[in-house]
């Protein structure tokens, strides 16, 4: 671990894994969790009074959907209170006007809406709700006539990378600041659905290409994010800007977590909220601080110079590929596991028919 820990920045906060879409490449795990095994509003009201306390500054509320919360609009009274900011990460079609109005009124930061395609056919093609697009496109609009800032979120991969294109259209039509194009990254639902969902390396290298010049070209109009897949890169991402290094996230149940695919990692135990404070678990949780700073990397990883630019990439990929979660990313070039990724990317085992999160008792 590293000798000085700093304070957490951000907070992802999974408010639940109930959601009214069945997306197949959702990221949460296969065993979603019931409504009964939320934490309730006074438990998130003293978490979040504990987040703005150890430093937070940025709320991320996220799902699932966060709308089906009925105490949604408290919660965020309770971090706009104080002092934090507040990000509504939403598929919008459970989003009302007068929904969207309350939580402004409640102190509201911005707004994130993911759109599964940008035609109303792709998506309802993936996440099987009808009328979703227009629902969607109303709630983005409400957002920008509300003074809100909006995101749009594009998660691509097979069945809608042709589209990137028409994504950047429909963010300047609905006065977005900011577009992130965001490759799937395959865990839960998603790593069960790969073989169906990953997209070749040809339709990778034209949306790359695509983006490039788009990106350029809109300079000062629409901040255009860009997430790569993995699977066809030299080197890994720098994911979540480091193992708990300034952000964590909290399951609906109250496990807290390095990051939103950290339970993947069966070699490690995570702890609760409802057990212990958060900055309890922050700073002394074995999880927390098994691939904290650098003392857990390999010697290649030391010695490379990329170490302080991508922390070592994603721990919860170097388990699923090698069995050994310190190991080098596989997204790595100079990892011996490299090319391994590319045949687990295409592995037998995975089912061949896209099957969404939804299609579970447990959701």
């Amino acid at each position: 671990m590293s000798d000085t820990i700093d304070m957490p920045l951000g907070l992802l906060a999974e408010l639940t894994h109930r959601c009214p879409l069945q997306c197949g490449y959702c990221s949460n795990p296969l065993e979603l969790l019931k409504a009964n095994r939320e934490l309730d509003t006074a438990t998130w009201l003293d978490v979040f009074r504990q987040a703005a306390d150890l430093g937070v500054l940025q709320v991320h509320l996220s799902g699932g959907e966060p709308t089906l919360r009925p105490d949604l609009e408290n919660l965020v009274a309770r971090l706009a209170e104080g002092g934090v900011y507040t990000n509504l990460i939403t598929a919008a079609v459970t989003l009302s006007a007068e929904r969207l109005q309350a939580l402004k009124d409640a102190g509201l930061d911005h707004i994130q809406i993911s759109f599964q395609g940008a035609t109303d056919e792709t998506t309802f093609r993936i996440g099987h709700y009808r009328n979703a697009f227009e629902k969607k496109r109303a709630a983005a609009r409400q957002a920008r006539e509300l003074g809100l800032p909006l995101t749009i979120n594009a998660p691509i991969h097979r069945l809608n990378i042709e589209e990137v294109p028409k994504f950047v259209e429909l963010a300047l039509d609905l006065d977005a600041e900011r577009l992130e194009i965001a490759n799937v990254q395959y865990y839960g639902w998603a790593e069960l659905n790969k073989a169906a969902l990953l997209p070749d390396r040809e339709q990778v290298s034209r949306q790359i290409d695509f983006v490039t010049r788009v990106r350029e070209e809109l300079t000062g109009v629409l901040n255009i994010d860009f997430v790569p897949p993995d699977y066809y890169a030299d080197y890994p991402k720098p994911c979540m800007g480091g193992w708990a290094k300034d952000a964590f996230m909290i399951a609906p149940d109250g496990t807290m977590l390095p990051c939103h695919a950290a339970q993947s990692i069966t070699s490690l135990s995570f702890e609760n909220v409802r057990e212990k404070p958060l900055q309890t678990i922050w700073e002394h949780s074995d999880s927390f601080n098994a691939y904290r700073g650098t003392d857990w990397m390999s010697d290649r990883c030391k010695a490379c110079p990329r170490q302080d630019i991508d922390f070592g990439g994603c721990r919860c990929q170097a388990f699923a590929v090698t069995g050994n979660a310190a190991e080098t990313d596989p997204a790595c070039i100079k990892s011996p596991f490299h090319e391994d990724l590319r045949a687990f990317s295409t592995s037998t085992t995975v089912h061949k028919r896209v099957i969404g999160a939804g299609n579970t008792e447990r959701h």
